[in-house]
């Protein structure tokens, strides 16, 4: 699994909650955003998705869960059935920075179950059922949802246990274009950092072929810099990645928010 990482405000949170069991760690509200409305989850369509009373469908915010079944994929973990035992027939809060939906018409948005007692999203997380998404929008709910997902990670718990979701090493060319079209988790030592055109360039090898590389827009440039992420200071440091595996000429991952990118030696 290689080494341990997180940023400093998630090291902060796991220090704050070290011996408390994965399900003591919902009272945390560093995900808790502003109340966009309630609804009666009745239907369940998959381990991120629900479909409320009103007919509104919910893709829930902050994680990414393996699709139900799909070719070359193995079964999802058990995040649907986890969903309906903690939602079906409940009133859930929807909570976000700001009313959104997405491309299909969903509304996306953190969910929190009415009586206070389910996190949805962090209690995925904790189990092990679901891992973080690329982008969050917030440095410390991002915080709080990398931790979770790192101690279901090193307790082996849900999806952690099975070698198909294992962190892929940066190197290892083969395994990353077998992950190709896939959300993975990948780590390694950024070898250099250069800049052409628009994009900056994260390599991991001598050869693009040979190891991953992750591009940064370079108008996102000032996102990672503001976080103390700068990309040009990443060069010679141990990081872990997570995003969907391309192939252009070689492995390759965009990163377009800081929460895509952990850094060895910050918690």
């Amino acid at each position: 699994m290689g080494v341990g990482m997180a940023c400093a405000s998630v090291g902060l949170f796991i220090a704050a909650t070290n011996g408390l069991r994965a399900e003591d760690i919902h009272s945390s509200l560093a995900c808790h955003f502003e109340l966009l409305g309630t609804g009666k989850v009745i239907r369940v369509i998959d381990g991120r998705s629900v479909v409320l009373e009103d007919g509104r469908e919910i893709r829930i915010s902050g994680i990414e869960t393996p699709p139900t079944l799909a070719p070359g994929e193995l079964p999802a973990p058990p995040a649907k059935a986890a969903l309906e035992a903690m939602l079906l027939g409940q009133v859930v809060e929807l909570r976000g920075l700001q009313d959104v939906t997405d491309r299909y018409g969903r509304t996306v948005a953190f969910l929190v179950r009415q009586d206070g007692a389910i996190d949805v999203a962090g209690d995925l997380l904790a189990r092990g059922h679901a891992r973080v998404a690329p982008q969050i929008g917030d440095a410390a709910c991002a915080a709080e949802l990398l931790s979770r997902e790192r101690v279901a990670r090193t307790s082996k718990l849900g999806l952690w246990s099975e070698p198909y979701y294992d962190v892929i090493e940066a190197r290892n060319a083969p395994q990353l274009l077998a992950a190709r079209g896939r959300f993975s988790l990948v780590e390694g030592k950024v070898l250099s950092v250069r800049e052409s055109g628009g994009t900056i360039y994260l390599n991991f090898g001598r050869r693009w072929s040979e190891a991953l590389t992750v591009t940064i827009s370079k108008r996102h440039e000032r996102i990672f810099s503001g976080v103390g992420l700068s990309p040009k200071r990443l060069e010679s440091r141990t990081v872990r990645i997570r995003g969907w595996i391309e192939e252009r000429n070689g492995p390759r991952i965009e990163a377009s928010r800081p929460e895509q990118i952990e850094v060895a030696g910050l918690n």
